[in-house]
Parts: structure tokens; C-alpha cells; sequence
């Protein structure tokens, strides 16, 4: 069987999305000294531009390229406007999203549409224009980031872990396809990193690691693993583990962990029920 193309920096640029801070912005300092063009995007223009000062020493560089992943005309428009000015993308990092706490006894559908809007569909808006250029070439390599919070759900996370599971979804659906154009496809679900989103968390966060160890491992998956990247090994295995535990166990050890339910309740938002009858 033919092995499956990997990106070379010889071949053509890097694209990472969510670039301007954590795994994202390591990870383009990381392949920039590996000799890549790689081509940033975010919305925050001002880190950018520190960001492509930082990578000006390095064998390769970085190229700003800011874009609104959530703005599905911009990332057609952006896909286009990196290979005309910085070259091929023969490999792209989907690695913008964010985290908003959400609990069951404060639900929000905003919440919950802002995630999937940044988390999911800020993937799909890229991946499909820059898909259509790969399959044309006959070549390609896509990461997708999910997260180890998509192999079961946890307490304030109920948007962020579904949005995640859709991503791990989506990429093993895709992946029957992709092998048959030559375009390796992978996903990368780290577990606790320390970073901005991560501080946005309350719950204990074991066996954290920084982000140039994530970048460093991530790096290494693009140039020698498969499918499924995940670490820290020890972490996430223990919850792929869990994971095969019945319903009633696996809800016992996460309560005990994360002590949920020694956790106040949020008061019961009355005005907003009140403003719904009213409107009724």
C-alpha cells in the first residue's frame, strides 16, 4: 500500500489557524524553525505581527494572514490569498477554538452556538476550500485539534467536549475518502495544556503540560504518526479507559475528581422565565 503524503516544508506552505496565542502560536514558531512558510491566521492582528518578528532568525518564517475563522467567506477568500502570495498548502493546522463554561444549571444557547460556530464549523469553512485545492494536486496533509474531553462528557463542559466529539466524528467519516486522494488526515486531541483556555477551566487539571511540549509532540505526529494523536499518553489513556467503564461508574470517579456535587447550584434565573411568559 502507498504511504499516505506527509507535508514537507520543500513542498509548500503551513497553515495554522488560531496562531496568535497557545498550542497555535508555539506550533508556528515550531515549524517555522523547521524550515516551513507558515501562514497565520487569527483575528488579532497586533499579536501576528509580534508573532512573525519573533519567527524573522528562523530557517523558515512566518507570514500573517488574519482571518475570522467564523466568517465562512473570509476563509475561502484567505485560502485563496495564501496561495497566491506564500505558495501551496500542503499542510494545514485547524487549531482555533475557545471554551465557554457550560453547565446544566445555567444553560445557554449562545454558549452553545458559539461554540460550535468556532469549534466545528470554524474547521468546515476552512477545510473545504483548502481540501478542493489539495484533491486537485493530488496531495495534502490536514490536522484537525480536538481535545481529550471528547471521549466523555465532564461537568461545564457540555459544549466544548460535543463540539470536539462532532471534530473526531467528522475527521474518521472523512478519512475513507481523504486516503483515497492522498491527503492524510489527522486528529490531535491533547489533554490538559497550559494555556489562556485552559485558566478559563475550574476543574483540576492533571498532568498539565506546557505548550511547547504539545507543540513538540504535535510537530512529531505530523511527520511520523497516524490517525489518532493524543497526550499525554498517561493521561489519555487512563481516559479512554474510563471511557469502556459502565455509565454509573464513570459518573461516580467524575464526580469524585472534580467534587461536583459538592458544588453550589447557580440561582434560578426567574426574570428570564418571567420575560418568556410575558412573551407568550
Amino acid at each position: 500500500m502507498t504511504e499516505l503524503y506527509r507535508g514537507d516544508p520543500k513542498d509548500g506552505v503551513a497553515w495554522i489557524t488560531g496562531a496568535s496565542t497557545g498550542i497555535g502560536r508555539a506550533l508556528a514558531l515550531r515549524l517555522a524553525a523547521e524550515g516551513y512558510v507558515v501562514a497565520a491566521t487569527s483575528r488579532d492582528e497586533e499579536r501576528l505581527d509580534t508573532l512573525v518578528k519573533e519567527a524573522s532568525a528562523m530557517p523558515g518564517k512566518v507570514v500573517s494572514f488574519p482571518c475570522d475563522v467564523t466568517d465562512q467567506a473570509g476563509m475561502e477568500k484567505i485560502v485563496a490569498r495564501i496561495e497566491r502570495e506564500a505558495g501551496e498548502i500542503v499542510l494545514c493546522v485547524f487549531n482555533a477554538g475557545n471554551f465557554f463554561p457550560t453547565r446544566g444549571d445555567r444553560l445557554d444557547a449562545l454558549n452553545i452556538m458559539k461554540t460550535f460556530e468556532l469549534n466545528l464549523f470554524g474547521v468546515v469553512y476552512g477545510l473545504v476550500p483548502v481540501v478542493d485545492r489539495m484533491r486537485l494536486r493530488g496531495r495534502g496533509q490536514v490536522a484537525l485539534v480536538g481535545s481529550a474531553s471528547s471521549y466523555f462528557g465532564w461537568p461545564s463542559a457540555a459544549a466544548y467536549g460535543a463540539s470536539k466529539a462532532a471534530l473526531n466524528n467528522m475527521a474518521e467519516a472523512l478519512k475513507h475518502d481523504f486516503d483515497k486522494l492522498n491527503i492524510r488526515l489527522q486528529i490531535v486531541n491533547p489533554g490538559f495544556v497550559d494555556t489562556p483556555l485552559t485558566e478559563r477551566n475550574r476543574l483540576t487539571a492533571p498532568a498539565m503540560i506546557s505548550v511547547e511540549e504539545a507543540s513538540r509532540r504535535m510537530a512529531q505526529s505530523f511527520r511520523t504518526g497516524g490517525f489518532e494523536t493524543s497526550f499525554p499518553r498517561r493521561f489519555t489513556l487512563s481516559m479512554k479507559l474510563l471511557r469502556l467503564l459502565p455509565f454509573r461508574l464513570r459518573f461516580a470517579f467524575v464526580h469524585r475528581i472534580t467534587r461536583w456535587k459538592s458544588r453550589p447550584l447557580a440561582p434560578c434565573r426567574r426574570s428570564r422565565i418571567e420575560r418568556h411568559e410575558r412573551q407568550l
